[in-house]
């Protein structure tokens, strides 16, 4: 049995990356002001509406939370659409979807959802076709169905676009691809439809950047941006930084700098507060992703179970946290990588029915650069099989695991020297390439 890539692996993180959730000035071409610059990005730039005093409640206000105390100036008299999925929330639970249909002077006309729609019902990869919102009677479009883009008839009578996704921090997970094709729709027609993106949190904090470059011409709907694979930002700074930046956005130039884009950014966040210290409730931002505590495993071993035996969870339990490799116990695990990440601490755990694994657990957050072990379980997996799994690729499998970890090159290193990889040196090219990201990305952030 070919031991690379399982059909069951491959469909199974395929289904976790193709979801997604998370969750102020509005500029022409890109911009709001951003908070370190002495260059302003736009000389048209529109202002918004100055934002209100969010009553403190001991947690975080999302931009949901700010727009409401800001009396919906933004939208009021706007016929508006809103793209959001299950996690789509205020910070006290209420979807946003009920908040801006209650809203007074707003007037929402068009719901859109992602892939598992925007209740979170619909089987993962299930084409999702469109439908009617039960609570408020509002058509749903979907864009994972017939399109992943929404279409001129259904953005027609729109003035603006209203985005509300929780993100997870990798750039594998597609919400964030959503939002880039959301944009790129609605600056594209003839008459550009204002973009307006309701911030939320990071739920893996803001100050992580880490991981593979995404090569450009890999770009697909499990990696929208060339971003490192853990990118450390908003989803609200993404759109900053994508719609500001010639090239990130496939529009031309004329249509980029004459869209408008608008991000509500949040109160009471910053780029050390992980979701943890938010003071939010979390909510399900798609089946495998039920905690925050498995939206870092995600970035942490996601990759690292594409190809050959390693898997990450058990059942239903603990997923991306419980690393487990097929004929291994989990000392042989845990003597190959244990002291392979500073940071981490792999406990060994035996499962009720005698499967062995290791719980992947955070000893020292400062230490740790969270993609890490991923690529060293991929050298395991090449030290411990027999060929190369990476050798043994279909050409789909091939085209999907470049897709995801983003580099062509190190594909082929792993394919080539198999375990003889030189991992010191990928890791430290890549930490060049983060520090060169977040550098380049300074100019749009909204948080300290």
């Amino acid at each position: 049995m070919m031991a690379a890539f399982t059909m069951i692996h491959r469909r199974d993180f395929l289904r976790l990356t193709t979801l997604g959730t998370l969750g102020v000035t509005a500029f022409p071409g890109c911009a709001a002001t951003p908070t370190k610059t002495t260059t302003p990005l736009t000389t048209a730039a529109v202002t918004a509406p100055p934002v209100a005093p969010v009553a403190s409640t001991g947690r975080v206000a999302l931009g949901i939370d700010v727009l409401e105390s800001q009396a919906f100036a933004s939208l009021r008299g706007v016929r508006c659409g809103l793209v959001t999925h299950r996690a789509g929330v205020n910070g006290a639970g209420l979807r946003t979807v009920d908040v801006l249909a209650r809203a007074p002077g707003v007037r929402l006309a068009k719901l859109f959802g992602p892939e598992h729609g925007i209740d979170g019902n619909a089987p993962a990869e299930a084409v999702i076709k469109n439908a009617k919102d039960a609570r408020t009677g509002l058509p749903i479009y979907s864009l994972y169905g017939a399109t992943r883009r929404p279409t001129a008839e259904m953005l027609d009578g729109l003035d603006a676009i209203v985005i509300d996704f929780q993100d997870i921090g990798s750039r594998s997970y597609t919400y964030i691809s959503c939002m880039r094709y959301v944009i790129e729709a609605c600056f594209a027609l003839e008459r550009p439809i204002r973009v307006i993106v309701l911030d939320r949190p990071n739920p893996i904090g803001g100050e992580k950047v880490d991981g593979s470059m995404l090569d450009y011409k890999w770009r697909s709907y499990v990696g929208a941006y060339v971003m490192p694979y853990v990118h450390g930002l908003t989803i609200g700074e993404i759109a900053r930084w994508a719609v500001a930046t010639p090239g990130v956005l496939e529009l031309d130039e004329v249509k980029r700098r004459r869209g408008v884009l608008e991000v509500i950014p949040m109160h009471g966040w910053n780029r050390s507060m992980t979701w943890d210290k938010t003071g939010l409730n979390w909510v399900p931002t798609s089946p495998r992703i039920p905690t925050p505590q498995a939206a870092l495993g995600y970035a942490m071993v996601g990759l690292g179970c594409m190809v050959g035996e390693f898997s990450h969870s058990f059942g239903e339990q603990f997923p991306f946290r419980f690393v487990k490799y097929s004929r291994r116990k989990s000392a042989d695990v845990v003597a190959a990588l244990g002291n392979a990440v500073p940071g981490l601490l792999l406990e060994p755990r035996t499962m009720p029915d005698g499967t062995q694994g290791v719980y992947v657990a955070v000893n020292d957050w400062a230490k740790l650069h969270p993609t890490a072990l991923s690529y060293h379980m991929m050298r395991q997996a090449c030290l411990w099989e027999t060929p190369n799994p990476f050798t043994q690729l279909s050409k789909n499998d091939h085209d999907l695991f470049i897709k995801h970890a983003g580099s062509e090159a190190f594909f082929e290193d792993l394919r080539t020297r198999g375990g003889n990889i030189d991992l010191s040196r990928w890791l430290a090219q890549w930490q060049n390439d983060a520090e060169n990201f977040r550098a380049r990305t300074a100019p749009y952030r909204l948080y300290a």
